[in-house]
């Protein structure tokens, strides 16, 4: 496969981290897409139940990276802290 900007799968994902981690909020679809791979509508209503923390606006929403960062941390911590060979409920 050939990639139009020359970079390797890995400088390119590196880059992008670096790109999330200058920007201080994220739209509800990005933040979906990039942090759990959702679709526009999943992200929306993953919002809607709390599972995305999002700051109102205006009429905008806004996902805090830093949130987003802190949810998964504690999520890594939980999973991390299981006994092996048992999952979450």
């Amino acid at each position: 496969m050939l990639r139009k900007s020359g970079m390797s799968g890995d400088s390119q994902g590196r880059q992008m981290g670096e790109a999330l981690m200058d920007k201080k909020t994220m739209s509800v679809p990005e933040a979906g897409r990039v942090y759990f791979e959702l679709g526009r509508n999943a992200s929306y209503e993953a919002a809607r139940r709390g599972e995305i923390p999002c700051v109102k606006i205006g009429s905008r929403l806004r996902v805090p990276v830093v949130a987003m960062e802190r949810i998964l941390e504690q999520a890594t911590a939980k999973v991390e802290a299981l006994p092996r060979g048992k999952h979450a409920p």
